[in-house]
């Protein structure tokens, strides 16, 4: 018995020998002819397997394996065979023991295709797979002993399975790249705006290579700077990340990018002898993207030119291999070639913008330009029938004046006449009706000289500076007893009116003549508004218009509610003659006479009309800053009475002469006479008595009235002068204006008003 276990087991090679070798025990078992019935079995079984078989024996595994295994354990023989397989190789239990611990549970256990790695006593990697099989090896009681189990070497078959994996990982990387880089090339092919093109380039590179981060960097030359880069676009980052640092300029690491003469492509970056030699940072910046892989190619287009590069990194080293170059090569000739298409669609996109905005311009220059041809058109049509109605003025003017000389001459004789001839027809009732009928008429012809002067701006006035308010407040009585109950009036003064300069009966005329007109035109029934304010007229206002400087003025406004005017009689209103009332209503010189004493004053007129809703009339007269003057009292306010004063007549008209010497000489004056001024100036000067010179103004001869009254007042410095004229021109009237102290009769007058302003002048000088 001994003899045959000395020589068990008789099979089994070279692990067969070493178990029958002198010497050999296992310490947890003892001597190994005492070894357990079930163990020394199941390692016949093992010996004699065709396949690599081992068996586990007890809780610390001890393991022994037959000649199928120990070549892959030859080395490690002592240190492993029939010894525990977890303390012997702890680095390939951490494997297998999950499983070892599953049969020994009592557990079969079957795992193909088993990953084991381990290093071998002499430093050799062990990196093996194997189908993996184990049952459980049991006592007669049932109880696991140990395991039996086999483990085919696998590692080949598995290996082949990696490469054809890889080879398909391959494959379907490099389908993936080209159709990644012919979306790319499709969606930036049609793009027609340059920095899209960049932004897809960048984006289709990042998920080509497996970039982290991704920039397109575009060529640019500053005057100042020279040649430097400008970020177009970017992948993977914010761009505020680049914001703090300045752009890539010419470094041994970036020259060949944008110089167009390589590919750039390092594992590390970091430890690349091309990087970290040049200042400001000697490296990577502080804060800069964390980048060690790195990879770079020119964006160049099909003639040569370097329009940028494509920039690609990554955080880990070695990221991008030879295939990674390929596709973002491949990929930046497309984006070049897009590029380069986009750049020449925008500039000829930007030639057309600037051709538009140029024919734009032009366009509204030319429409300037024709508004200005217009508005100068205009303008000079404005002016020239502003210069023609100046002009028609200025004609009608000097024929009224001309003709108002000798025809205020020629009333003032009938007038005179007759008012002598009252005292001879006196009880005489029929006599005295047509002498009446005659002064009437008399009186209706100065009146019609009047206005024709008025409206020629040719009649004397006396301005005064006048608050309007207070002056409207004056006329209230007038007006309402002018234009009858059945007309409102309502008068409004705004505060703080201003004061203006007016002749006060001039200025009363035409507010009259404004209210009977909108009583007229308010067929007796309806309301007039007077209002009173402060106006300014600016430049563009007043620029269209004839002798209307811009400034501030007082504003008069007549607004009524009746039947209007219309549009196109409007300019027609202020010539004379003209008048929309029926025939044998009105003379057609009130509203001129209105026109002509205010442009006299140095104003405005303007009037707004609507038809069945009323007219507005608006007079503008020159604001003054000077003090209200307190109006003198009218010569009729005198009481009409002679006196025996002596009184020196200057007149060359011998009718007119004789009427009005017989007229103050029945008022009880002394009356000298002289026909003209000279031989006035010798009876001045032969040394009588003579109280007034009763003068007038427009005589023939080369001394003048005003030179008579001049010298006449030299020597006799007590004497008063009243000038007298149809129409005075320019001797004693300035502007429109009487000299001041100036006192003038106008031609025609009445028995009674030569009486009043012959005392109201000698009263006066007294005082």
């Amino acid at each position: 018995m001994a003899k045959a276990d000395a020589a068990w087991p008789d099979h089994g090679g070279e692990t067969g020998e070493m178990l029958r070798a002198p010497g050999f025990a296992v310490p947890e078992l003892g001597p190994i002819e005492r070894w357990p019935r079930e163990l020394r079995q199941a390692i016949d079984l093992m010996l004699a397997s065709p396949q690599r078989a081992f068996v586990t024996w007890g809780p610390d595994y001890i393991f022994f394996y037959n000649d199928q295994i120990l070549d892959a354990y030859r080395d490690e023989n002592k240190r492993i065979f029939g010894r525990s397989y977890r303390k012997s190789w702890p680095k390939v239990w951490e494997d297998v023991g999950a499983h070892f611990e599953q049969a020994y549970a009592g557990a079969p256990v079957l795992r193909p295709g088993l990953h084991v790695r381990s290093v071998r006593g002499s430093g050799e990697k062990i990196d093996i797979r194997v189908d993996l099989a184990m049952t459980p090896i049991r006592g007669e009681d049932g109880s696991v002993l140990g395991i039996y189990g086999t483990s085919a070497d696998r590692t080949e078959h598995y290996n082949i399975q990696q490469r054809e994996h890889a080879a398909l990982t391959a494959l379907e990387e490099k389908t993936r790249t080209l159709e990644v880089v012919n979306q790319a090339g499709t969606a930036i092919t049609g793009e027609r705006d340059s920095a899209r093109v960049a932004q897809t380039a960048v984006d289709a590179g990042v998920a080509l290579i497996g970039a982290k981060f991704g920039a397109f960097f575009y060529n640019s030359t500053d005057e100042t700077e020279g040649e430097r880069y400008m970020l177009y676009a970017l992948a993977g980052a914010p761009r505020s990340a680049f914001d703090k640092f300045p752009m890539p300029r010419i470094t041994r690491l970036f020259e060949p990018t944008f110089a167009g003469t390589g590919i750039i492509r390092v594992d590390d970056v970091t430890v690349d002898e091309r990087y970290g030699r040049n200042g400001p940072f000697q490296g990577m910046p502080a804060g800069h993207l964390p980048v060690r892989s790195y990879l770079a190619v020119p964006v160049r287009t099909p003639s040569g030119d370097v329009i940028g590069g494509l920039l690609y990194g990554h955080p880990e080293p070695g990221m991008f291999g030879a295939a990674a170059e390929a596709s973002l090569v491949s990929l930046a000739g497309q984006a070049a070639l897009a590029m380069d298409n986009a750049r020449l669609f925008e500039t000829v996109e930007r030639e057309l913008v600037r051709r538009s905005q140029a024919e734009e311009e032009l366009r509204v220059l030319n429409e300037r330009l024709e508004a200005r041809v217009a508005e100068a058109v205009a303008e000079r049509e404005t002016v020239f029938a502003a210069l023609q109605q100046a002009q028609k003025m200025e004609t009608i003017g000097k024929l009224t004046g001309g003709v108002a000389h000798d025809f205020n001459n020629l009333l003032q004789v009938i007038s005179g006449n007759l008012q002598l001839l009252t005292r001879d027809v006196q009880g005489n009732d029929k006599a005295e009706r047509r002498v009446a009928n005659a002064l009437a008429g008399v009186q209706r012809g100065s009146k019609l000289a009047s206005q024709l002067l008025a409206f020629g701006r040719r009649q004397p006035l006396e301005p005064r500076v006048l608050n309007v308010g207070k002056f409207l407040g004056g006329m209230d009585d007038m007006l309402r007893r002018a234009l009858g109950e059945a007309i409102g009036i309502e008068v409004i003064t705004s505060g703080g009116l201003w004061n203006c300069q007016a002749d006060p009966t001039q200025l009363e005329n035409a507010i009259l003549n404004l209210a009977i007109n909108a009583r007229d035109a308010m067929h007796g029934t309806g309301k007039l508004t007077i209002e009173a304010a402060n106006a300014s007229l600016d430049d563009d206002y007043t620029r269209r218009l004839e002798d209307v400087p811009a400034g501030q003025y007082v504003m008069l406004a007549v607004t009524d509610t009746g039947s209007g005017i219309a549009p196109e009689l409007i300019e027609q209103v202020f010539e004379p003659f003209f008048s929309t009332k029926p025939e044998g209503q009105g003379s057609g010189l009130g509203l001129s006479m209105v026109y002509g004493f205010v442009k006299q004053s140095g104003g405005h007129v303007k009037i707004y009309s609507e038809i069945g809703h009323g007219t507005t009339v608006k007079l503008y007269l020159p604001r003054v800053r000077k003090r209200e003057e307190v109006l003198v009292v009218s010569p009729e306010a005198v009481a009409m009475r002679g006196g025996t004063e002596t009184i020196l007549v200057a007149e060359d008209d011998p009718d007119v002469q004789a009427t009005v010497v017989e007229l103050l000489t029945e008022l009880g004056y002394t009356v000298l006479r002289a026909n003209d001024a000279q031989s006035a100036l010798s009876v001045i000067e032969s040394g009588v008595a003579i109280d007034l010179l009763f003068t007038d103004v427009v005589m023939p001869g080369a001394l003048k009235s005003p030179e008579l009254a001049r010298l006449a007042r030299a020597r006799l410095p007590e004497l008063s002068v009243l000038f007298t004229s149809g129409y005075t021109e320019n001797a004693i009237v300035h502007d429109g204006r009487l000299d001041v102290g100036v006192e003038l009769l106008s031609k025609p007058y009445t028995r009674e008003q030569l009486a009043r302003k012959v005392r109201a002048v000698l009263e006066g000088k007294r005082k």
